[in-house]
């Protein structure tokens, strides 16, 4: 266990996360960030990948982010289903990036798997259609058949995951097996019973499985769907199997010493509950945990001014600054009304007058506050994680004052992973 500081705030007995020995030790292959949406998981994973290119590795990303800001960030003009070289990376590694095609994936395992006639039969069929690009849970298992393709082609030494923006952060570890048993051929078969049962009853029965689906795959309900049913199963027959065997195999992948997960969360309520529940999920599946990224952490270069003397001090300010304010309308005139003082400076024309110093000085101790209050907030979230989960090592990333879109942004935000956070003052 250690103790660091950041932003003038200390995180007791918390141990640090320490990124360059996790991106540098060639054992670990895999680095998968997961967390909930709206994070940063996708910048944290691009960070780590170009990090660990510059400092030797041949890296992939491989991202499931719908916006296109991983391709922006690195200078690619285009990101899809084929891992693409990432410009302007220092040092001796290499930077590769893709974003997954959930369809195309899904199309490429069906290419690899059957003869040009079958697949092509496959590909054709409006049920497969429905099913590649419309059932739950899709996108989250193509993401991992993905992550087994990258792993076999054995042509990168690390592949970091950006994991899917699902409704639930743990969706991706379900999926496989979810998608592997609809799949492995049993739900299916028990689909076809209604062709040859017939008649209303197998319509009937047929629509409570169906409830099971999409909204696209409930608008081919009707005969038309059960022989669409029948050929795609007739043309799948001989792969059912190898879905939950690569699914199976996938899942044992991410239990190895050679993965590493990373929880990424922002220092809000929401999102460190769905991350202390993370970490337990992936306790329980007996898949290692390297630490928690916190993310957009605020700070302060005057922290040890707090929130309750800065509004006391602004306070002050205004009450003097009203004082004042008053003798010196009465100290400047005579009693004539001619002024006794030099005159005061005037603005130009058409330009508002400038406030006192002392009413901007206000202005900013206000906003200190403010700034010392969100803090606060911040470390008792903090607190109430580490609490329950005082062996997770923590990294934290301090708030950027804008978003990233190149890689100087993301050099930075990995040089304050190396480091555990930013300066003070960086946010």
């Amino acid at each position: 266990m250690t103790s660091t500081m950041t932003h003038g705030i200390a995180l007791q007995d918390t141990p640090l996360l320490e990124i360059d020995p996790l991106l540098d030790d060639p054992g670990i292959r895999i680095v998968v960030c997961c967390g909930s949406g709206g994070v940063g998981k996708t910048t944290t994973a691009a960070a780590l990948g170009v990090r660990a290119a510059e400092r030797g590795r041949k890296a992939v990303v491989l991202t499931i982010d719908p916006a296109r800001r991983l391709a922006q960030s690195m200078g690619i003009d285009l990101l899809d289903n084929t891992p693409r070289r990432v410009p302007g990376i220092e040092g001796d590694g290499e930077l590769h990036a893709m974003m997954l095609d959930m369809k195309r994936t899904f199309d490429e395992i069906v290419e690899a798997h059957a003869d040009p006639s079958r697949a092509r039969a496959i590909l054709e069929n409006p049920f497969y259609q429905s099913l590649s690009a419309g059932f739950a849970g899709t996108q989250e298992y193509m993401a991992m058949e993905k992550l087994g393709q990258l792993r076999a082609r054995d042509e990168w030494d690390l592949i970091v995951v950006d994991t899917p923006p699902s409704r639930s952060a743990l969706d991706f570890l379900d999926a496989p097996k979810r998608l592997g048993s609809f799949l492995d051929g049993k739900f299916i078969r028990l689909l076809m019973a209604p062709a040859k049962m017939g008649g209303r009853a197998g319509m009937k029965f047929l629509n409570v499985g169906m409830s099971m689906m999409t909204g696209t795959l409930g608008k081919l309900l009707g005969g038309q769907l059960l022989r669409d049913v029948q050929t795609f199963v007739a043309a799948m027959d001989t792969m059912f199997g190898g879905f939950r065997t690569r699914a199976d195999a996938t899942y044992r992948l991410l239990q190895a010493p050679g993965t590493a997960f990373l929880v990424v969360a922002a220092p809000e309520r929401d999102a460190l509950r769905e991350a202390a529940y993370f970490v337990e999920r992936l306790a329980a599946e007996e898949m290692p945990l390297a630490g928690l990224v916190l993310n957009r952490v605020h700070g302060s270069g005057a922290a040890r001014l707090s929130a309750e003397r800065a509004l006391a001090a602004a306070e002050n300010l205004d009450e003097s600054g009203i004082v004042d304010q008053e003798a010196g309308k009465a100290a400047v005139r005579d009693s004539t009304g001619s002024s006794s003082t030099s005159p005061a400076v005037e603005s130009a024309p058409g330009q508002p007058s400038a406030p006192p110093t002392s009413q901007l000085t206000a202005g900013l101790l206000r906003l200190h506050a403010e700034r010392m209050q969100v803090l606060a907030r911040e470390q008792r979230t903090r607190d109430r994680f580490t609490a329950l989960h005082p062996e997770v090592a923590v990294a934290e990333v301090a708030a950027l004052p804008g978003d990233v879109h190149d890689l100087v942004g993301l050099r930075t935000i990995g040089d304050r992973l190396a480091t555990g956070g930013g300066s003070a003052g960086a946010a």
